[in-house]
């Protein structure tokens, strides 16, 4: 049985295990203060085995991270996931959910489409900025 709930600090060590196991960046422990109500975990039989990250700029939700131990996936977990974050946007007023995905990453296109988000043609500009 899968239970989705609340991100905790505790929590770290177990998610960075997902992401690792996913081949997915390790988030700082650091960047995890900011909408933490939107951060939520999936066990199971006490073990962590899924999470997704979520972020309210005030206008617009986005989806940041979203990530399922390869030994679980195909069993639900990762829409759970995002059902329960999108639960969590609507309790807060958000009316609209971005994320971005690359576009040679067929699997995830079509997992997104699943959930009802459509591709926007959109074109993205990134800048990384050289801490001073």
């Amino acid at each position: 049985m899968i239970d989705v709930r609340q991100f905790t600090p505790s929590d770290y060590d177990a998610v960075v295990a997902v992401w690792q196991a996913a081949g997915r960046e390790v988030v700082p422990r650091s960047e995890l203060t900011r909408d933490p109500q939107l951060y939520v975990v999936a066990e199971r039989d006490g073990d962590v085995v899924g999470v997704v990250m979520g972020t309210w700029d005030g206008r617009r939700g986005w989806i940041l991270r979203l990530a399922v131990h390869p030994g679980h996936r195909r069993r639900g977990i990762a829409g759970a996931l995002v059902a329960e974050l999108e639960s969590r946007f609507r309790a807060i007023g958000c009316p609209r959910v971005n994320l971005l995905v690359m576009p040679d990453n067929e699997a995830g296109l079509g997992f997104w489409r699943a959930q009802g988000y459509l591709p926007m043609p959109d074109v993205l500009c990134t800048k990384p900025l050289q801490k001073v």
